[in-house]
């Protein structure tokens, strides 16, 4: 009797046996739903009286958990709304990488975005954590330090398809303030129409609005080209 392969006799060998991801254990699915828990109740309390108002101690005492564990898993009051900003840092980054044959750089950008909002559970989520972004002047502030951050990691990514040159560093550094400040245009905007419409379309709108195009042409305006440099002007001084 011939005896097959390993994979064939429903046994693993070496090669697939280390692919396979392990189940989750008990303790990640306890983690995981005492996360979820902790999550929902800060952002109902923080949308019921407040970001300000809601203090740590009524969170953990209304999520059934103690301060201890909550600081566990959260390192301030902020992370509870912003979320893991590594992840979000990494998921960007990696999003506009995978790109890097595709499209330009406006477009990877607009995909980084895109991958960033797949982090909320849903866009009703979404929404609450935006809404209370633009409201909170502390969290507005923490939130553009945060931004900055990731504009500096995604630099030499444009930077990359742009070239080499100061002019090329300029520009890169352009495109990522730019698509920055418009998705902020328009996730703002999307907190005054409460959440109706589509964020990305309205990042689109932004986006068109300051380089000049239309949207809604069945082009995205993250498509178009980027303007060649200037050719450097002749100095004006007296010799």
């Amino acid at each position: 009797m011939t005896q097959g392969t390993p994979a064939e006799q429903g046994t693993p060998d070496r090669a697939t046996a280390g692919k396979r991801t392990a189940a989750p254990t008990l303790w990640d699915r306890t983690r995981q739903l005492a996360v979820q828990e902790i999550l929902r109740t800060a952002l109902r309390l923080f949308d019921e009286q407040g970001y300000e108002a809601t203090t740590i101690a009524q969170i953990a005492r209304e999520a059934g958990v103690s301060q201890r564990t909550l600081f566990r898993y959260f390192g301030t009051k902020e992370d509870l709304l912003g979320g893991n900003q590594e992840e979000f840092v990494t998921l960007m980054t990696e999003t506009v990488r995978a790109h890097a044959g595709e499209g330009d750089a406006w477009s990877a950008l607009r995909a980084a975005f895109e991958s960033a909002l797949s982090l909320h559970e849903s866009p009703e989520d979404a929404l609450q954590r935006f809404r209370l972004v633009h409201r909170t002047d502390s969290l507005r502030a923490g939130y553009l330090g945060k931004r900055v951050r990731c504009q500096e990691e995604l630099l030499p990514l444009v930077e990359a398809r742009l070239g080499s040159s100061r002019a090329d560093r300029a520009r890169a550094r352009a495109v990522v303030a730019t698509s920055f400040a418009c998705f902020d245009a328009a996730s703002a905007t999307w907190v005054e129409n409460d959440g109706r419409g589509d964020i990305l379309d309205l990042y689109d709108q932004c986006l068109a609005a300051v380089r000049g195009e239309e949207a809604g042409n069945g082009v995205s305006p993250s498509a178009a080209p980027l303007p060649s440099p200037s050719p450097p002007r002749p100095s004006t001084r007296r010799r």
